[in-house]
């Protein structure tokens, strides 16, 4: 018949094909749009319940990578713990070091400095004092920070350590010619009032020579702790020496500087308490001379 489909053009049905009435567009049925029945599911897959429930295995790390961040953590301790000993070990050494060389230090008495400095008076004569180390420390400092440039990173320690046990001989003889110079000589042998001078610069404080109590002539462990207390003060304070391009120079003499400025100025604010007039000083005699005396920077 014309206009007919012939029979072997036409779509056989399918089995399980929807076999509904012909209510789609244009009259067709929608077999060709697949079964009507649910199909996939878009549920997520942690609610499914048809699906096992994840386990803690898979949110923990797995045993290697846990033993992995334990031998880190291991590392990091033992690390830490062998950077703080050597670092006790160096303030240790550095301690060591300036209580060698305090006795080593040479004094000039108060009839050798009024001699040298004619027509001075006490203040006068501190002023200088107070500048020639000022001087002689910034030095000390400038030429660390000089060394800096040189392409050798494992001698810098050395270097740190040479600039604080110098600075330190420079100070310490600083604070004894005060102490000669506001007429407040501790009393003692040579390395008593060597050790009378370490607590003062370990202090940043004037020695009260009317109170023989608070003068101490012996190291003891708290005098050694307060020692290293200033030694780790000055070695944070002189890390920027270590700058390279010669910025470490300046920094470390302008730095020097002021440190051993701000010092004597402390020290002579507690002399100046108790100050003995030159004209009622008894006849102190000379001091002794170091058998094996430090050359310092001048």
């Amino acid at each position: 018949m014309t206009g007919s489909t012939p029979p072997w053009k036409r779509r056989s049905l399918r089995q399980g094909a929807d076999q509904g009435p012909s209510d789609g567009p244009h009259r067709a049925r929608d077999d060709e749009r697949g079964s009507s029945e649910t199909g996939a599911s878009l549920e997520p897959v942690a609610d499914r319940a048809d699906l096992p429930a994840p386990t803690d295995t898979t949110r923990t790390p797995t045993p290697v990578a846990r033993r992995r961040a334990a031998a880190v953590r291991d590392r990091a301790r033992e690390g830490a713990r062998k950077g703080g000993s050597r670092a006790r070990a160096g303030l240790a050494y550095l301690t060591d070091r300036i209580i060698e060389n305090a006795p080593r230090v040479p004094v000039r008495d108060l009839a050798t400095l009024r001699r040298q400095f004619p027509g001075l008076g006490p203040e006068e004569l501190a002023d200088k004092l107070v500048t020639g180390a000022a001087s002689a420390t910034a030095t000390v400092g400038a030429g660390v920070g000089a060394a800096a440039m040189l392409p050798v990173p494992p001698a810098m320690p050395t270097e740190l350590a040479a600039e604080i046990t110098g600075v330190a001989a420079i100070e310490l003889k600083l604070i004894a010619e005060l102490h000669e110079v506001y007429g407040l000589r501790p009393p003692g042998n040579l390395k008593e009032r060597s050790t009378a001078y370490l607590n003062s610069w370990s202090g940043e404080r004037g020695i009260d020579v009317k109170k023989p109590s608070t003068v101490s002539g012996a190291l003891n462990s708290q005098m050694k702790q307060q020692l290293r207390q200033q030694i780790m003060k000055r070695t944070i304070r002189d890390l920027p020496n270590l700058m390279p391009f010669l910025v470490g120079a300046a920094v470390g003499a302008v730095m020097n500087r002021r440190d051993t400025r701000k010092l004597a100025e402390r020290i002579r604010k507690d002399l100046r308490k108790t100050q003995v007039p030159w004209g009622e000083l008894s006849q102190l005699p000379a001091l002794e001379t170091p058998a094996d005396p430090l050359q310092l920077e001048k």
